[in-house]
């Protein structure tokens, strides 16, 4: 039976989880393949969801901290209890007459380092409970900003009172408070009523594949991804098999010419089998796979 490792870029329709998504696959692959994901989409969210098979799995904090984008609309004028649709009212405004260099002008604050306030309804951790548990059971919490970087955030276009925009950032953003600030910035509130995840770090959208398609067992093998498609950015060490046998057995092997601080090691056959560190004039393994 051919071994599982990899990953699969599933374009996650609206009303599942990404746990639901995890579950699907899991049916198929069976109890003894390893399943995870990477960078949890909310249920109405939809877009890329990364599914990690076997040892692959050991390679998703790759993804957690990659740069992600998005494609959010923005409905101005009302502010909900979770900052997206799936909240209640609590604000409704007029929406003023806003130019385009007005949005531009907002947009531009929350480029580059921000603070930004996690929403009260996130999966964030407060005493030992997530928050959201906390939130609708009614308890007054509230959560720490902290500094999160968005890379690039553009205006896709302005219908009032939809505002569509595409952003790219690094991991601990979330896009539902920063529809919120921006609703708060041009005076009338906002929520995110509509959001669409376009990439994970290598993985596109254009290459994910919808939830559908995956019906049995060969339809998955079929739409894997090698693991270290998350290190293409890492440079490649071919080994000898001797040196491929010491590596998988834990043990240092005599640095090439290659400089690079760090490097990932294929055997013979072309199979992911280790991370590696370069200390001084040796490579020593730091994840094998093998």
């Amino acid at each position: 039976m051919t071994e599982l490792v990899g990953f699969l870029v599933i374009d996650k329709p609206a009303g599942f989880t990404s746990h639901d998504v995890v579950m699907r696959v899991r049916r198929l692959v069976g109890k003894t393949v390893k399943v995870g994901h990477a960078g949890t989409l909310d249920p109405a969210a939809t877009g890329v969801l990364p599914i990690a098979l076997g040892s692959a799995t050991r390679l998703i904090d790759q993804l957690v901290d990659a740069r992600k984008g998005y494609l959010g609309v923005v409905r101005l004028g009302v502010q909900t209890t979770t900052d997206d649709s799936e909240g209640e009212p609590i604000a409704t405004r007029p929406v003023p007459a806003i130019t385009v260099a007005d949005l531009e002008a907002v947009l531009a604050q929350f480029r580059g380092t921000i603070v930004q306030q996690p929403p009260v309804f996130s999966a964030l951790h407060v005493d030992g409970q997530r928050a959201y548990t906390l939130a609708r059971a009614g308890a007054e919490i509230t959560l720490e900003a902290r500094p999160v970087r968005i890379d690039q955030l553009m205006l896709v276009s302005y219908d009032p009172p939809d505002l569509v925009i595409a952003v790219e950032c690094g991991k601990g953003v979330y896009i539902r408070a920063l529809a919120r600030d921006i609703g708060t910035a041009l005076g009338c509130g906002g929520h995110l009523a509509a959001l669409q995840r376009t990439f994970v770090g290598p993985f596109r959208l254009e290459q994910a594949i919808p939830l559908a398609e995956l019906t049995d067992r060969a339809s998955l093998i079929k739409h894997l991804v090698p693991p270290d498609t998350v290190l293409s950015d890492w440079p490649l060490l071919k080994l000898s098999a001797a040196d491929a046998r010491k590596i998988c057995h834990g043990m240092a092997i005599p640095a090439t010419d290659l400089d690079a601080p760090r490097a990932r090691a294929h055997d013979p056959t072309g199979k992911l089998i280790a991370l590696l560190h370069r200390d001084g004039m040796y490579w020593r393994p730091v994840k094998v796979f093998t």
